[in-house]
Parts: structure tokens; C-alpha cells; sequence
């Protein structure tokens, strides 16, 4: 598989974090142990916006001339991501989402000053909307995932990993479409990254066993963060080119994970934050300090 977009490297992860170090919050990076077995989490849900994809977003913006205004297309992270990034920098945007998004994170994104935009049933035939809105002169269209100088923003988080915790020997990390996990392959310095997807959102699994991205189906608890129907070709061919293991958890234990890093650590976080935690707990991650980054917590937390 060629792609005829340019691949990021270590380099564009160094600059992407010197561009962005003045909005984008340093997250923390706990320590912990469960059942005797260390671990880091890089607290990643605790990023203004509410997930990593900010660190994206603002790269983007940054990088290039200065647009005129803003236009993506989400189903909820990447939208609130981008609509802050724009509201940080004073641009004007358009997020463009699916009509079944969830209200938290719709409601995030109309909360940053940014029109939001309710189309079509499926993420696809919103995007097609949003690049329709882009071609207006002076529009900057901001990819979720398949976009080089987001890619190498997202990679920030897992520089300050290597930088804090240089002994770390895997970086874990849910996905979608593969940003996060080809940022944090770029930066990992050579360490594994280990790829986790839920069993019924696998895109970047299935395109591995196919040896090119492909449609895979989008059946999960996580389909709201996780559910891209395929892989972007810029993170296929990180991913490709760097040491990775693809690994997949049931929605019953992302849930069952999800609810753990409550119990044990007090932390709230989307079922998505919790897929790499499932795989390390079923055993699937290797290494003997392993990191897995916590990305994210847009959801609504009612009593019970």
C-alpha cells in the first residue's frame, strides 16, 4: 500500500510539542500497581477538552498559514478537540457530526462557540457534508486521523511518557482510526505500541491481516470514540514501519476495565479510555512496565 500524503516522523512530534506547549495542559503520569504488577496510566482524560485529540487539533491549526476559519467533521472527541483548538487561537468553525451523536458531546462542542452541524446517520456522510462546507476560500478542514501534522500532535502525549518515564517499555493505546497510535509510535523511541480495538471496532486489525485498510464493521459499547469503518493510510503505514502488536478485548471487559479504574483509582473516564487497560489486564500486553495511556473522558455521569 503507497500513500501519496506525507508520512510523519519523530522530528514532526519534536516540533508539533514546541508548537502546542503553550495551550495544551502537561497531563500527569501515575504510577500504579494491580495485583502486584506495575504499570503507568498517562492520564490523558484530564487534557483540556477532555481527550488527547486536542493536541491534534492544535498542531494542525498551527502549522501551515493561518486559515480563515475552520471546518471537520466528528462523532464527538475530534469535534470538541477541534472546536477548542479554533476558540484557543480566535478562528471561527463548523463541526459537522452525525444526528446520533451523543448529547455530551455535542453539547461540549456547541459549549466552545462553534456551530455545530447535525448530518446524515453515519460519520461518512458527515465528513462528505464537512469537505462540501471546506471549499469555501480560506477553510482549513482538520482530519481526525488521516492527516500528517495531526498525527504527529496526538504523538505529544506519548513523548512526555518517554520524557517522564524513560524506563517504560510499551506504550498502549486504544483505536479508532489510528491517530493516537501512530503519534505514539513516532515518539515511542523504538518501544512496542501496542494497537488495542474493541473485537467489533478492528479496522486497524483487519487492514493488518489484509496488508492494506479495508472496512470493518462497527459493533461496540466504544463505537462513539472507536468506530472508524477504516484506518487512515498515514497511520497504516506509521504503523507499519515501526514495532506494533494488534490486540482486541470484548466489550465485556473494556466495561469491566472501565469500572476497575473507577474502584481502584477513582478515575472516570469513556468506555474507550479503558481498552487498553482491559488488554493489560487480560494479560495481552507485554513488557515489564508498560504505559497505557488513559485518552479519554467525554461522557455524562448521572447518579445512580
Amino acid at each position: 500500500m503507497t500513500t501519496t500524503a506525507p508520512i510523519p516522523t519523530a522530528a514532526d512530534v519534536t516540533r508539533a510539542a514546541e508548537r502546542i506547549r503553550r495551550h495544551r495542559r502537561r497531563t500527569p503520569l501515575l504510577r500504579a500497581e494491580v495485583d502486584g504488577k506495575p504499570l503507568l496510566l498517562k492520564l490523558e482524560h484530564l487534557q483540556l477538552t477532555g481527550s488527547f485529540k486536542l493536541r491534534g487539533a492544535l498542531n494542525a491549526l498551527l502549522s501551515g498559514p493561518r486559515p480563515e476559519r475552520v471546518v471537520t467533521a466528528s462523532g464527538g472527541n475530534h469535534g470538541i478537540a477541534v472546536a477548542a483548538a479554533a476558540a484557543l487561537l480566535g478562528l471561527p468553525a463548523r463541526v459537522f457530526v452525525p444526528v446520533g451523536v451523543p448529547e455530551g458531546k455535542a453539547r461540549r462542542i456547541a459549549a466552545t462557540g462553534a456551530g455545530l452541524v447535525r448530518h446524515g446517520d453515519t460519520y461518512a456522510e458527515a465528513a462528505a457534508a464537512a469537505r462540501t462546507d471546506a471549499e469555501a476560500p480560506g477553510s482549513r478542514y482538520v482530519q481526525a486521523y488521516n492527516d500528517p501534522a495531526v498525527i504527529a500532535g496526538q504523538g505529544t502525549a506519548a513523548a512526555e511518557v518517554v520524557e517522564d518515564a524513560p524506563e517504560v517499555d510499551a506504550l498502549v493505546v486504544a483505536v479508532g482510526g489510528g491517530g493516537l497510535a501512530a503519534g505514539t509510535a513516532l515518539a515511542a523511541g523504538g518501544r512496542t505500541t501496542v494497537a488495542v480495538e474493541p473485537e467489533g471496532c478492528r479496522c486497524l486489525h483487519e487492514a493488518l491481516a489484509a496488508g492494506e485498510p479495508v472496512d470493518a464493521a462497527v459493533d461496540s459499547v466504544a463505537a462513539s470514540a472507536l468506530g472508524a469503518t477504516r484506518v487512515g493510510e498515514v497511520p497504516f503505514a506509521v504503523l507499519t514501519r515501526r514495532p506494533l502488536r494488534s490486540v482486541l478485548v470484548s466489550d465485556e471487559e473494556l466495561l469491566a476495565a472501565r469500572d476497575l479504574l473507577w474502584e481502584e483509582f477513582r478515575l472516570a473516564v469513556e468506555p474507550a479510555a479503558a481498552v487498553p487497560f482491559a488488554a493489560w489486564l487480560a494479560g495481552r500486553v507485554p513488557g515489564e512496565l508498560p504505559c497505557l495511556i488513559v485518552c479519554g473522558a467525554n461522557t455524562d455521569w448521572k447518579p445512580s
